[in-house]
């Protein structure tokens, strides 16, 4: 597994985020699989010329900056619904998948030694359970010594697909939260302050002792935060890793959604880590530039034949091959340019 230095990380912003050229491919959206696309953007550039000019903005940004078309491609954690692709006219496929994990800051407190489960995750979040020696807490960690400090909660500020997956999970396992909160990229919420981005949370996690806020799990270990294990919905306890994603992902069936656009939150399996989700990306169907969705397409298709490894390395589970070959057949059949020919086809 592959930690990044601070150095690494300010190399691929760089190489990611500043165009060198016109033919550089350029993307709003998602902050939750930026880390993934800043190192495949590094490697392709390094292979193709090509740069990536992507603007880790939150997911809301990122539909936004598609719809205004300011950008070849949106990406989002929260999948569009058919009827919303249809009306806007556009296409949407995954791209990998990864896990959200609930963060700390708890002096004393290792990554891993604390376990929560979602009704009580979602009574934090409430603002329900205010301290950290809780009798919720204590009870589910019986062997920590839990301090008596009020309970700083971080959530995001911006519209963003990592929380309409954190909503929606909270809203699977609790009536409360479903009632009170719901789930969409951006929601009222109860308590707490708001950070910009995965960063944000990361950041202010990272700095405010009492914390607790949520995040993907390569910001996770990037930032050297504590997360938690979880209580999943077999009722077993499970650590935030590769195979647990997977076990989530494992029973996914990508073609029962318009746009592949497949919930993973508490899935069932007694490995399955229960808030994994998958990150997407939106092109138009008809682009107003087709050399520039080809090139974005070309980009992506590289992504899912040679970036698989980098992706383990930061612990995304990348598409199988299956799911790849459908978004391909896809992207044939639907992304086509004023005269009726297909955008880009994959060799198959």
């Amino acid at each position: 597994m592959q930690h990044w230095t601070p150095w690494a990380v300010a190399g691929f912003l760089a190489a990611a985020i500043v165009p060198t050229s016109a033919a550089d491919i350029s993307g709003a959206g998602a902050t939750f699989p930026y880390p993934i696309y800043a190192k495949w953007a590094d490697a392709y550039k390094k292979e193709t010329g090509i740069g990536l000019n992507y603007q880790s903005i939150g997911s809301g940004g990122g539909i936004k900056q598609i719809q205004n078309k300011t950008v070849t491609f949106g990406a989002s954690d929260a999948p569009l619904k058919g009827a919303e692709l249809d009306k806007l006219g556009l296409a949407q496929f995954p791209t990998v998948m990864g896990g959200i994990v609930p963060v700390v800051n708890l002096p004393g407190i290792n990554p891993g030694e604390l376990v929560i489960d979602g009704p009580t995750l979602a009574k934090v979040f409430l603002g329900e359970i205010k301290f950290w020696d809780d009798p919720a807490l204590t009870k589910l960690n019986p062997g920590a010594k839990l301090p008596h400090q009020a309970i700083a909660v971080v959530h995001r500020s911006d519209g963003s697909g990592t929380t309409f997956n954190f909503a929606y999970f909270l809203a699977e396992v609790s009536p409360d939260w479903k009632s009170k909160v719901g789930y969409s990229t951006s929601v009222e919420w109860p308590v707490g302050i708001g950070a910009k981005g995965n960063e944000g949370v990361a950041n202010n996690v990272g700095n405010t002792q009492g914390s607790i806020g949520y995040v993907e799990y390569a910001y996770a270990l990037q930032n050297k935060l504590t997360y938690m294990k979880m209580v999943n919905r077999a009722g077993k306890t499970v650590s935030p890793n590769s195979e647990s994603f997977q076990a989530a992902a494992a029973n996914a069936d990508w073609k029962s959604v318009p746009g592949f656009g497949v919930i993973l939150a508490n899935q069932p399996g007694d490995g399955s880590w229960p808030m994994t989700a998958a990150t997407f990306i939106l092109v138009y169907k008809r682009p107003s530039d087709p050399a520039a969705t080809r090139e974005a397409l070309k980009f992506f298709a590289w992504c899912y034949r040679n970036g698989a490894r980098m992706a383990e390395s930061l612990d995304y589970v990348p598409m199988p091959a299956s799911v790849v070959k459908q978004i391909e057949e896809m992207w044939k059949t639907e992304i086509k340019d004023s005269s009726g020919k297909p955008v880009f086809a994959a060799a198959m």
